[in-house]
C-alpha cells in the first residue's frame, strides 16, 4: 500500500501589505507584469496605496507559507480587484480560486455587490481564472484608459 500524501492547508488571511512576506509577493508580482507590459500599461498598487483604509489585502498561505495574495479597494458602488497573484511554486492548487472567494466575501461583507477588475492580455491564466469564476468582460472604468490595447477590463454581480 502506497503512503498517501496529505493535502496543502490552505489559508486566506487579512494581512498588512508592508509585511515582509507580502512585500516579497508583492515585488515577484511586479517583476512578473514589468517583464510583460510597458511602463504605460501597468497600472500597478503601491504598499502604501495598499495600505490604505479602502483597501482590504489578504495574504494566502499554503502549509504556512506565504505563496499568494489579492486586494479589494472599495468605492462608492463597486469594489476592484488589486494585485491577485500566485507564486508559480504553489500554482495549481487551488490557491487562487480561495484568494478570489475571499475578495468577493470581503466585498460583500463591505455592501458591494459588484467586483470589477483589470488585467492584461498576456496573462491567459489570470483571463481564465475571473472568467471561471464568472467575471465578464466589461468597457473600462475608474481612470483606466479606454484605449490600452495591453488591458482587459472584467466585471462580477455578486
Amino acid at each position: 500500500m502506497g503512503k498517501e500524501i496529505a493535502p496543502a492547508r490552505i489559508d486566506v488571511l487579512r494581512a498588512d501589505p508592508r509585511a515582509p512576506a507580502s512585500v516579497a509577493l508583492i515585488e515577484e508580482l511586479d517583476r512578473h507584469l514589468v517583464a510583460l507590459y510597458p511602463a504605460e500599461s501597468n497600472h500597478l498598487m503601491d504598499l502604501e496605496a495598499l495600505a490604505a483604509p479602502e483597501v482590504e489585502f489578504f495574504i494566502a498561505q499554503v502549509d504556512g507559507a506565504a505563496v499568494g495574495c489579492g486586494a479589494i479597494k472599495r468605492f462608492r458602488d463597486y469594489a476592484e480587484v488589486k494585485r491577485v497573484f500566485v507564486a508559480p511554486r504553489a500554482r495549481g492548487l487551488g490557491v487562487a480560486r480561495r484568494i478570489i472567494r475571499a475578495l468577493q466575501a470581503a466585498a460583500s461583507a463591505s455592501g458591494l455587490r459588484v467586483l470589477r477588475l483589470e488585467t492584461g492580455i498576456h496573462q491567459p491564466d489570470a483571463l481564465a481564472l475571473f472568467e471561471s469564476a464568472g467575471f465578464t468582460r466589461r468597457e473600462s472604468f475608474g481612470d483606466y484608459p479606454a484605449n490600452d490595447p495591453y488591458s482587459v477590463f472584467m466585471e462580477l454581480n455578486l
